[in-house]
């Protein structure tokens, strides 16, 4: 762990951009471990790609908590921390509108990869534990390896917690940074991996203590690891439709970005998913205050209802097609265009005008989400409780 921590604080405090970019790349590859653990699992192929298509509840075990699950692998994969990495990485690379045709493909190909160990990882553990004692016994990481190697193989179970030190690395890294580039942000700090410590003292202070303080709670004797990572990703998938509202705002700020705001159907098809994102939350809060009252059928009563009234919204939306204020939906520009377009000093902008409409669907999402967050860590504490 000691040895993790300062691996992290010294790749990203070089004040060279391309080597920590390269030691980034070098822990991506290191993912492909599993790989041959895969091959030594051999779970059933078939069956992986008929539940990848008509996913199902599993069986046994409490709705609020097969909900906390589901919620929080939406969490761990679309997190909020990753919209502000994202940015903050893509303008510390300092390169300009021209190359965003090359960054989505960087984009795209990282959801791929995603996907499909996130596919493998879900097939190893549940072909290598079906019919064992271990089978949804989650404790932590730690103990899924351990478990692999026992039923597996040592080799495999090796390889298996190779990768997970690696993703750690990997998700340590970019977390603790997203966390210091926003308050470098906030606070007006020099915030870049161009620069060097004595160059940015608050950002790698902040960076450095939050690595510490991870270390630190990691180390702690008896703490339910296992439990803590999955609130903390069910609390990112909870508060996740609220990050990607106010992301939706600024893709149609053309104050801010000019041509490149969102089209009218990009609007459609992210409505879309924040309010399959709202339904989700819905579900979890519905499950953890009636528990013996929600059922498959109430979940796939939510769904419906929700996803039909999200349709006939958007589809209102989109018909209607009203500007306001600084919002715009965007129109065909030249390619030139929207190479050269750069936005405005932040000082030299007009503020953002919002509907009394937005403002009272802004409030009514933030209590919403202030609630379902609460029921979340009151569930997990009655799970660390029991």
């Amino acid at each position: 762990m000691a040895l993790a921590a300062v691996l992290i604080m010294a790749a990203a405090s070089t004040g060279d951009f391309r080597r920590f970019e390269r030691f980034a790349m070098v822990l991506v590859f290191g993912s492909l471990l599993l790989v041959p653990v895969f091959l030594m699992v051999h779970p059933p192929v078939a069956q992986i790609a008929r539940d990848f298509v008509v996913p199902r509840l599993p069986e046994g075990g409490k709705l609020s908590e097969v909900m906390l699950l589901v919620i929080a692998i939406v969490g761990t994969t679309i997190a909020p921390w990753q919209l502000f990495f994202q940015q903050s990485y893509v303008i510390d690379k300092r390169i300009t509108p021209r190359f965003i045709g090359y960054e989505k493909a960087d984009l795209w190909l990282g959801i791929v990869l995603v996907i499909i160990g996130a596919v493998a990882m879900m097939a190893i553990t549940a072909a290598a534990f079906a019919g064992q004692p271990e089978f949804g016994n989650f404790t932590d990481a730690g103990a899924v390896a351990s478990g692999i190697g026992k039923y597996a193989g040592r080799a495999g179970g090796m390889m298996f917690a190779v990768t997970l030190v690696d993703a750690s690395v990997i998700g340590a890294s970019a977390v603790s940074l997203s966390t210091a580039y926003a308050i470098g942000d906030v606070l007006s700090l020099k915030h870049s991996l161009h620069r060097k410590p004595s160059d940015a003292k608050g950002f790698f202070a902040i960076y450095c203590a939050l690595i510490v303080a991870a270390a630190g709670l990691v180390l702690t004797p008896g703490a339910p690891l296992g439990l803590l990572t999955n609130a903390v990703q069910t609390l990112a998938g909870v508060l996740l439709p609220s990050a990607t509202v106010f992301l939706l705002l600024l893709c149609n700020d053309k104050a801010v970005l000019g041509p490149w705001v969102n089209t009218r159907w990009l609007n459609f098809f992210t409505g879309g998913v924040i309010a399959v994102l709202l339904m989700l939350s819905i579900i979890l809060t519905a499950s953890v205050m009636f528990p013996e009252a929600t059922s498959v059928k109430v979940i796939l009563s939510i769904l419906g209802g929700g996803g039909t009234l999200g349709v006939l919204v958007a589809l209102g939306v989109l018909l209607a097609g009203k500007k306001d204020g600084r919002t715009a939906i965007a129109a065909p520009v030249a390619r030139a265009s929207r190479n050269l377009w750069r936005m405005p000093p932040l000082g030299e902008m007009p503020p953002p005008r919002l509907s009394i409409a937005v403002k009272t669907w802004m409030f009514v999402l933030r209590a919403y989400l202030v609630i379902a967050a609460g029921l979340v860590l009151i569930r997990t504490v009655t799970l660390v409780a029991n």
